[in-house]
This record gives structure tokens, C-alpha cells and sequence, in this order.
């Protein structure tokens, strides 16, 4: 009994421990998911009210503020001074400015949604300095004609980028291509410790319990059953070598009826077995 008790609480345990744990991953990915609509809005407001404000002047003058990326890397770039955690980086294969260039694993992502256009949404997990870290990466294909403007051939970009960028750097896109992603980091550990303050909590409480339950049991079994068949299995042990003097085993209440017809109850008389074994010899003979 007590080993299915323990196997029973052992796999409780594990199932609670894996749902805790992957409650705590979807959680995060929710807020990853959030904060890449946020950034969704705020190139959505670069490309809509900044860039047609500032495009009489990139004929001299490029304005950075003008490029949707670097409005959605600069807020976050804010974010990330006071969380220094939490990371968002638009990683791309051929990059405007070289600092959105992706490398190592930036890039294995955008080779991945490459390879399957109709991804959404690509998740994973990746190590870091701070422990593991949960990527939520999403395509950015070029879906309107006007953002090649400024990146299919040098001669149809603004003369100022050029100048200062170079006739190399963010050039020969196509239309509908994957050109970069938005990744978006956010750590791990906080969430797990979370989940993990959780579980050993719900254990420590069902251990409790199991523990009370399982001890009032056990003394409610010694008393009503476990005691009395001791005390008669001592009573049948001491009758079979000849012992007749139970009187530690009760005798149930005669019961006299009165002259008023009102059955009273004598009160319980202990067996003598000896004068029993008389009466019984006397019979006999």
C-alpha cells in the first residue's frame, strides 16, 4: 500500500512539474508575442505619418528616422537599458545599416523562415550569459512596392543614402522576399523559478496532507480492527491449551422484562470459564 502511495505521488508530482513548467513557457511566449505586435505598430507609424513628413529632405539629407526598423530597434533599445533581459533585434542577411546584419543563430532563423514562407511564428529556446533564453522570431517579407524604393538598385534610392551607406549595403531585394525577421528574447529563468516556487509548494501541502491522512488511518484501523482481532486471536490462544478464563471478553447484556413489561438490561457479567466447563461435564454425565 504504501509503495503504490509513493509510485501514485512520484507521478502526481512529474505531471505537475511538466504542466507548471510548459504554463510558464507559453506565458512568456505570449508577452514575446505582445511586445512583437508593439513593434509591429511602431514601424506601421514610421512607414504611414514619419517617413511622408521627412521625404522632401532625403534628397540631401538621409534620415535614419525614416526607416521603420530603426524606430521598432530604438524604443526597444530604451527597453532594454532598464531590462537588460529582454532583447528585440530585426536580424537581416543584407542590411542598410551593418549594425542589423544577423549572425550566428540570427541568421540560421531567417534561413529557416526562408525556407517555409508561410511561417507565423518561429519559437526556440538558445543559451546565454543569463541563463536560457526564449526567441520568438517572425518573417518580414516586402509586401508593398514602396519599400523597394529604397532597397532594389542604388539608382532608385535617395542619392543621400548612398553617400552614406555605400551603393552595396541594403540593395536587391525582391518583392515578397524574406528579407529579415524580428527577434524578440526574453529570459527564461524568472518564469521557471516562478513555476518551480509553485510546484514545491503544492507538494509540500499534498505531502502534508497525505501524511496526516495516511497516520489517522493507520491509528483508525489499529483501533476498530486491527485491536480486537489481536485481542481475540490471544483469547482463541489461550482457549486451545485449556485456558477457560476469559474474562476479558464481555458478555452481551441480558435483557429481564419487569412486572411493568419494560425490558431492563442486567448489567454485563464477565464469563467465568471454569464454572462454564463444570456445568458443561455435568451435563455430559
Amino acid at each position: 500500500m504504501l509503495l503504490v502511495f509513493s509510485v501514485g505521488m512520484a507521478a502526481s508530482a512529474w505531471v505537475l512539474n511538466c504542466l507548471l513548467d510548459d504554463n510558464a513557457k507559453q506565458e512568456t511566449l505570449r508577452g514575446a508575442g505582445l511586445m512583437m505586435e508593439s513593434t509591429l505598430s511602431v514601424r506601421g507609424d514610421s512607414v504611414n505619418q514619419v517617413k511622408p513628413l521627412l521625404e522632401p529632405q532625403l534628397a540631401e539629407t538621409f534620415l535614419p528616422q525614416t526607416v521603420p526598423a530603426r524606430a521598432a530597434t530604438e524604443i526597444f533599445g530604451v527597453l532594454h537599458a532598464k531590462y537588460p533581459d529582454f532583447r528585440y533585434d530585426e536580424a537581416t542577411l543584407n542590411p542598410t545599416n551593418p549594425r542589423d546584419r544577423a549572425v550566428d543563430w540570427g541568421s540560421d532563423l531567417i534561413q529557416k523562415v526562408r525556407a517555409a514562407p508561410a511561417t507565423t511564428d518561429l519559437s526556440g529556446e538558445r543559451p546565454a550569459a543569463t541563463g536560457r533564453m526564449l526567441c520568438v522570431a517572425r518573417p518580414i517579407a516586402i509586401k508593398d512596392g514602396a519599400g523597394l524604393q529604397c532597397h532594389s538598385v542604388p539608382a532608385a534610392a535617395p542619392a543621400s543614402k548612398a553617400r552614406i551607406y555605400g551603393p552595396d549595403s541594403g540593395f536587391g531585394w525582391q518583392h515578397m522576399e524574406t528579407v529579415d525577421a524580428q527577434v524578440k528574447s526574453v529570459p527564461l529563468p524568472g518564469p521557471l523559478a516562478n513555476a518551480q516556487r509553485t510546484f514545491q509548494a503544492f507538494v509540500l501541502s499534498l505531502d502534508g496532507i497525505s501524511l496526516a491522512a495516511f497516520v489517522v488511518l493507520n491509528l483508525r484501523l489499529s483501533w476498530l480492527i486491527i485491536g480486537p482481532i489481536s485481542r481475540m486471536a490471544g483469547v482463541a490462544a489461550r482457549a486451545s491449551t485449556g485456558d477457560f478464563d476469559v474474562t476479558d471478553v464481555p458478555r452481551e447484556p441480558r435483557r429481564n422484562r419487569c412486572a411493568s413489561g419494560v425490558v431492563q438490561p442486567h448489567a454485563a457479567q464477565p464469563v467465568q470459564g471454569h464454572q462454564a466447563g463444570r456445568r458443561l461435564m455435568r451435563n455430559g454425565t
